[in-house]
């Protein structure tokens, strides 16, 4: 890993999140986990992001528990205080842009699975921290979404055969952001939920994954400049 754990401030709270740089400055982007935590697969595509020109966080949500376990994930995210989380996010995005290294001071983010859904809340609860947010296959069901409150750009991916998170489910999500009037660039692959997450060699899709990854890299370059 070329990046280290740090702590940060949320709510009057020590936090602690996996930091890793650029070599020379760039926007901040939350990177946020799926619900095994805080694992190295998320720390690794928050060290590809920093290769990308980010400056990139990715908050310890369960404060230092881990799984391997589906079992012990699902009930890892049942149990996630939602409220905390909300909490954590914009202390993550304040750490971020307290950084000498983040410029300009625009803050994004990214999660896949649990994460997805959390990066496309914390948009809407946290608009005037979070300009861009891409939501990979994003599904937590305590999570609610209101698109109103969105104030910046969204992206999301969506697998057409994810189990989880039903196609028909995406595009209503898709639309329901649409009829609040927010702009939303969407895109559907032939794969499943998982498609992104490389350690998985029975849910990744490469091609699909890569094409995912432009597109999202792209997406924040160009709303956080």
């Amino acid at each position: 890993m070329a990046g280290h754990m740090i702590q940060f401030t949320a709510n009057g709270s020590t936090r602690e999140a996996y930091l890793t740089r650029p070599s020379g400055t760039g926007p901040g982007l939350i990177v946020i986990q799926e619900w095994w935590g805080l694992v190295d697969h998320i720390k690794a595509v928050a060290d590809r992001f920093a290769g990308a020109g980010f400056v990139a966080l990715a908050p310890d949500l369960y404060h230092g528990r881990s799984t391997t376990s589906p079992d012990e994930a699902g009930k890892f995210m049942m149990a996630l205080n939602i409220a905390e989380t909300a909490r954590d996010l914009r202390g993550a995005a304040d750490y971020l842009s307290g950084l000498d290294a983040v410029q300009p001071k625009k803050v994004g983010a990214v999660g896949f699975c649990m994460g997805g859904q959390l990066a496309l809340f914390a948009a809407c609860e946290h608009g005037d921290r979070i300009a861009a947010a891409s939501d990979f296959y994003g599904i937590h069901p305590n999570v609610a979404i209101h698109p109103e409150k969105i104030t910046g750009a969204i992206q999301a991916h969506f697998g057409k055969s994810d189990p989880y998170v039903k196609e028909a489910n995406a595009r209503a999500l898709v639309e329901k952001i649409k009829g609040a009037g927010k702009p939303i660039e969407a895109h559907f692959y032939d794969a499943g939920h998982a498609f992104f997450n490389d350690t998985r060699p029975d849910a990744y899709s490469g091609a699909d994954a890569e094409l995912a990854w432009e597109r999202s890299v792209g997406f924040f370059r160009k709303n956080l400049r």
